[in-house]
């Protein structure tokens, strides 16, 4: 297979990973795995996610092909996201890298303990 220009800084495919992998985008592909979500459900699931931004990354994931959002004709108004099969593809790509931070999360806070008592050891002159 062969890349496209992903390292030119106008290539159409940065886009699409600034949307995938966005810290929003990350989780509600992975939350769209397990099936169809009202706006309302997502923002539940997503801790921390304000209204606006998951508005918007949902806006962003649907204009890229990736999540479908179904509008019913009901009063009050009911929406609907799935994932498309080319959202599909991605989610799960996504998702084995959100299952490999898990696995890895011990060593990566290991790291940071490390890091953190370099960084006061250097503060505090003993770094030599």
């Amino acid at each position: 297979m062969r890349r496209g220009e992903l390292f030119s800084a106008d290539c159409p495919s940065r886009s699409v990973l600034k949307h995938i992998t966005s810290r929003w985008g990350v989780l509600l592909l992975v939350a769209l795995l397990a099936g169809t979500h009202r706006f309302s459900d997502l923002r539940r699931k997503v801790g921390g996610v304000s209204e606006k931004m998951l508005a918007q990354t949902l806006q962003d994931l649907e204009g890229d092909g990736l999540v479908i959002r179904k509008s019913h004709d009901v009063v009050p108004p009911h929406v609907d996201y799935t994932l498309s099969p080319l959202g599909l593809e991605a989610a799960q790509r996504v998702e084995a890298l959100t299952d490999w931070i898990e696995m890895s999360l011990p060593l990566i806070l290991e790291a940071w303990q490390e890091k953190s008592e370099r960084t006061a050891k250097n503060a505090n002159g003993n770094g030599k």
